[in-house]
């Protein structure tokens, strides 16, 4: 038999509290689920277009089924992802969940991580084996929609952030690339990054890499349809591998730290950089410390490191920097790849942007 000492002695009122944190996060993580297919199905869209509506009115509108509908709504009232008026029995989006949920040009709009909650849940069986055997699952090897996911979680920030904060914080780059500059964006994905580049310098040139030649093609159906597709090539390439050059400005949105081989790609970021040339890393905000990232922000990071970010890296044998790599963890890679300067140039409470010059 085992006994307990007092100081082990267990605080009712806090176990109360802390079980009902636990069952809000049962709440949060099979309503992501409903979220995910809120998105798919277009229920959000609809809702906003409809304004005030019935369970039986919106699953009209979306040709879905009326009972799927109002227990889908039901769960969204009670996460507080939609309101609901109890004296008319009508369900409605307010203006910020509207933002959020049903707005892909908003730079609020967050649809796109139900793709990605989606898409790493999905993993969760080999990343167990992963815990026991070690190694990982490489990017191309995960659900589709983590693809479709990470574009439009990211889009809305790059859209606001890139060119109106995040090139001007640079050492001259948006003077280059308004007058004509040539750009390589490595681990471009499906271009998102690329195209708002392209289309906000028109003098310049813009080379997108990635090593998922799906995404590859995907981003230049992008470029294509935004008409920029005269100014921009994607190419299929390891990070490490990227051809052409000189360029002014090499970019690495949120892909270093998930590498197999982040030395060898910033090594070859600083191999291609045109004399002057800036490269722009910009990685996930993370703290420097544990406690730093014991937080809302660290929360998320953390897990997708764990479920895809650290994963791909171990998977190829790499040192798996992950999603909250440490500022110096990061500077260590970038100045040992042949760089002489890196300094953090700006952030949002997303993103930490670092600018590397040789």
């Amino acid at each position: 038999m085992s006994s307990t000492g007092a100081a082990d002695q267990i605080n009712q009122e806090k176990l109360e509290a802390f079980l009902g944190k636990v069952v809000t996060d049962f709440g949060a993580a099979l309503s992501s689920s409903l979220v995910y297919i809120g998105q798919k199905l277009g229920l959000y869209k609809a809702l906003a277009e409809a304004g005030a509506t019935t369970p039986a009115e919106l699953a009209g509108r979306t040709g879905t089924q009326e009972r799927y509908v109002r227990e889908w709504l039901i769960n969204q009232a009670a996460s507080g992802y939609v309101e609901y008026d109890a004296a008319e029995g009508k369900f409605s989006l307010s203006p910020e969940q509207r933002a959020a949920l049903a707005d892909e040009e908003s730079p609020a709009f967050v649809g796109g991580g139900f793709y990605l909650v989606k898409a790493m849940t999905n993993a969760v069986p080999r990343i167990e084996e992963s815990f026991r055997k070690g190694g990982g699952i490489l990017w191309g090897e995960h659900d589709p929609d983590l693809f479709v996911g990470v574009e439009r979680f990211f889009r809305p920030g790059y859209r606001t952030h890139l060119v109106n904060d995040w090139i001007p914080a640079l050492t001259g780059i948006a003077e280059k690339l308004k007058a004509g500059g040539l750009v390589a964006d490595v681990g471009c994905g499906h271009g998102a990054s690329t195209v708002i580049m392209a289309q906000a310098y028109p003098a310049s040139r813009f080379r997108g890499f990635d090593n998922h030649g799906p995404s590859i093609e995907h981003a230049r159906r992008a470029a294509e349809e935004a008409g920029v597709a005269g100014r921009v090539t994607f190419e299929v390439s390891a990070a490490g591998e990227i051809p052409g050059g000189p360029y002014d400005l090499v970019c690495f949105f949120d892909c270093l730290h998930d590498m197999g081989d982040p030395a060898g790609a910033a090594r070859r970021a600083a191999e291609v950089l045109a004399e002057g040339g800036s490269a722009l890393i910009v990685e996930p905000m993370a703290g420097d410390t544990v406690e730093e990232n014991i937080n809302i922000i660290g929360r998320t990071f953390s897990a997708a490191s764990t479920l895809c970010c650290t994963s791909n890296s171990l998977a190829l044998g790499g040192p798996a920097l992950g999603a909250v790599a440490t500022e110096e963890a990061l500077r260590e890679v970038v100045i040992g790849a042949g760089f002489k300067e890196f300094r953090r140039a700006t952030q949002t409470p997303f993103n930490r942007v670092f600018e590397a010059r040789r």
